[in-house]
């Protein structure tokens, strides 16, 4: 898409729900005087409004809006304007049952709660399509509103009648006949075949959950479904004579649709990042959350918003810890390292009542500016503004991870060989996490993306292969590329049909191996594996292995080593094969972070990756953002102690931070200034 942000420097604020406050002005007030003294410059308005928008039905009470708009503009506050779709009115749930969504068991709901609304309704769509052309005439050229922030965390399903018609028309549009589903789907197995597509439902657990392609099609409908939804709300606001551009605030954990797919319909990708501190050590939960940024930046390549974080504890998580000092500060800057031009926060002003209303907040329920929380918000306003000539720069990286939603909806669903849990998400997040103690960039991919121009693509547990993504992999390697997948891969076709004649498909030339077997372990059984003689002075003597151990028959690949245990000790468990300029690896166990975090330092140094800083402490990350002739280099640590830090060699300065003795502090933040060898232009969204 095209429209563009025009902003200054970088974005700091968050969501801010005046509509609670309308009876007290002093109130409001106030918050323009506090948001000032924070340095913040953007607020999120209208999210869930809809109620005070529109009263009742067709009566419109916009004027306590246009106030709010009109006095953060004369104050350089600037505002991104939601649609309220995320929860409707209960006037609209009375009048209108449709709206309410189905579940699974085919009950309706009743009024409640948010994201109750069903996407099919036409009388819904109606009532959206009213409410943001008003919006959009009264509001969509004001000089104060910068963005569209459409609705809310879009999620969930629908299992009514309307939703079913249009699964079986969205079914009939893929497949084009009965016959050609059914063997799709393989629905001969317990005689599930299927006579027409009016016969089919959604997947529910007092009917079909077990037919495969069935449960990984309603994922991709309901994908399909949100993406609809989320174009009818672009196009109301267009119809209302606005050209702002869109975003939405996506959710990692939400994985019930596509990002991929939704993110090409925005402007912006712009997320909602709620680590859970202190559950796990603070370096291995902002390794979690650097993943999950590099998630949204990969989505469409170029600088993301952080739309929501808490500046203080959450209210819905199992444990709500207050972040330690100079955490909240660390948090926002690791945002800012790896791509997003803003910081904001949920909530501005804590809510007085209902579900969040202990959810942390810049102004608290006390409502004074001499809280901890909102000195430590109004420092980071001001290294913000430091800051700002990186807004806009973009990220470089020589490293891909492969994380694919369809395949990973297929995996979890795929009942063998482990049904307690095939741990790929903590496979993800260790790969990832072995890689960035090198220090460098990660974008992380789906399939449905190019791995050209990549030095080294990372591939675990790809147990489907879709858009021919094996043929992607072959190029990629036989043009030199290094390319390391694991077991489970190459298992399954886009259908969930499992592939004949052999494994990993389409990869057994790449890799020079096919797969035999997969054995399953308890969570209390180990194995380990050892070198098979070669000489391999990056990696150690042995390694323990867990969970899953590929068996496999090699035909052109080298052993490196082999399992040591079990009837299977000896055969192969990390090989390696030449293949056109490039080398193919194969991880046969489920792996501890110690072994790939060597095998890494082997691959980086074959790829020739360029590393800024090297033998960096654990718990230090380093991110690196970068425009035409400048880098700059971002260098956290998330130790709860200060670390010993040798930094580059090269020419730089320090724009932020200090580096005190060769010392960075507990939850320091440095930031390096250097010249960038990288012919490299700023990003298209550099008027940030």
């Amino acid at each position: 898409m095209e429209n563009q942000v025009t902003f200054s420097g970088f974005i700091h604020g968050g969501d801010y729900n005046p509509e609670q406050w309308l009876e007290h002005p002093e109130i409001l007030k106030k918050d323009i005087e506090y948001f000032k003294k924070a340095s913040i410059n953007e607020v999120s308005v209208g999210i869930f409004s809809w109620s005070v928008l529109e009263p009742e039905e067709g009566r419109f009470h916009f004027e306590w809006m246009e106030k709010i708009i009109d006095d953060m503009y004369q104050q350089g506050i600037s505002v991104f304007l939601a649609t309220p779709s995320g929860a409707r009115p209960k006037w609209l749930a009375d009048k209108y049952e449709e709206v309410l969504r189905v579940n699974e068991n085919r009950q309706r709901n009743l009024f409640g709660s948010r994201h109750n609304h069903c996407y099919t309704s036409p009388v819904y769509r109606e009532k959206v399509r009213i409410i943001n052309m008003e919006l959009a005439k009264r509001f969509g050229k004001h000089p104060g509103v910068k963005l569209w922030h459409l609705s809310n965390e879009y999620n969930g399903e629908c299992h009514c009648p309307l939703c079913q018609k249009e699964f079986r028309n969205w079914l009939k549009k893929r497949y084009g006949s009965i016959e050609h589903l059914n063997d799709c789907w393989c629905t001969t197995f317990w005689s599930h075949t299927y006579q027409s597509f009016e016969q089919i439902e959604s997947p529910s657990m007092r009917g079909e959950t077990l037919l495969h392609g069935l449960t990984l099609d309603w994922r991709r409908f309901v994908t399909q479904r949100t993406i609809d939804f989320i174009k009818w709300e672009i196009q109301t606001l267009r119809d209302g004579g606005s050209d702002k551009p869109v975003t939405t605030n996506l959710m990692y954990d939400f994985t019930g649709f596509d990002c991929h797919q939704l993110a090409n319909e925005l402007d912006i990708v712009s997320w909602d990042c709620y680590p859970e501190w202190q559950k796990d050590p603070e370096w291995i939960t902002a390794s979690r959350a650097g993943m999950q940024h590099d998630i949204m930046r990969t989505l469409l390549k170029k600088p993301f918003l952080l739309m929501e974080s808490c500046p203080s504890a959450t209210s819905w998580q199992a444990v709500n810890h207050l972040k330690k000092p100079g955490l909240l500060k660390a948090s926002s800057l690791q945002a800012v390292a790896h791509g997003s031009d803003s910081v904001q926060y949920f909530q501005l002003r804590q809510s007085r009542g209902a579900s969040e209303k202990f959810h942390g907040a810049v102004i608290d329920h006390y409502g004074g500016d001499d809280t901890r929380v909102f000195q430590d918000v109004s420092e980071i306003g001001r290294g913000l503004e430091m800051i700002k000539e990186i807004s806009g720069s973009g990220t470089i990286a020589e490293v891909a991870i492969v994380h694919d939603w369809q395949s990973r909806w297929a995996l979890e669903n795929s009942m063998a060989p482990r049904n307690e849990n095939m741990y790929y998400l903590a496979t993800v997040e260790k790969i990832y996490g072995a890689l960035k103690r090198y220090g460098i960039n990660i974008d992380i991919v789906d399939m449905s993306q190019e791995i050209k121009g990549y030095k080294l693509v990372i591939a675990p547990m790809l147990y489907m292969l879709r858009n021919k993504f094996e043929e992607k992999i072959e190029e990629f390697t036989r043009e030199g590329g290094v390319f390391l997948t694991t077991y489970w891969t190459g298992i399954v076709d886009e259908y969930d049909r499992c592939y004949l004649g052999g494994t990993p498909y389409g990869l057994m030339k790449v890799l020079g191996l096919r797969s035999t077997e997969i054995d399953a372990l308890f969570d209390w059984e180990e194995n380990h594996i050892a070198k098979s003689g070669k000489i391999i002075p990056e990696l150690k003597e042995r390694y323990h292995c867990k969970n899953l151990c590929d068996l496999v028959s090699t035909s052109t690949a080298e052993v490196l080593m082999e399992y040591g245990e079990d009837f299977y000790k000896g055969m192969p468990a990390f090989t390696v094969n030449s293949y056109g300029g490039g080398k193919a690896y194969y991880v046969c166990a489920d792996m501890d972070e110690d072994f790939y975090l060597d095998v890494f330092g082997k691959l980086i140094n074959e790829a020739q990756i360029a590393q800024v800083i090297k033998d960096l402490p654990v718990g230090v990350e380093v991110n690196i953002r970068e425009q035409e002739g400048i880098r700059y280099v971002f260098i956290q640590n998330y130790q709860q102690h200060s670390v010993t830090l040798q930094l580059p060699e090269e020419e730089y300065s320090i724009i932020y931070g200090d580096y005190k003795g060769g010392e960075l502090e507990s939850f320091g933040t440095l930031i390096l200034k250097m010249n960038n060898p990288n012919k490299h232009e700023s990003c298209s969204l550099s008027g940030f």
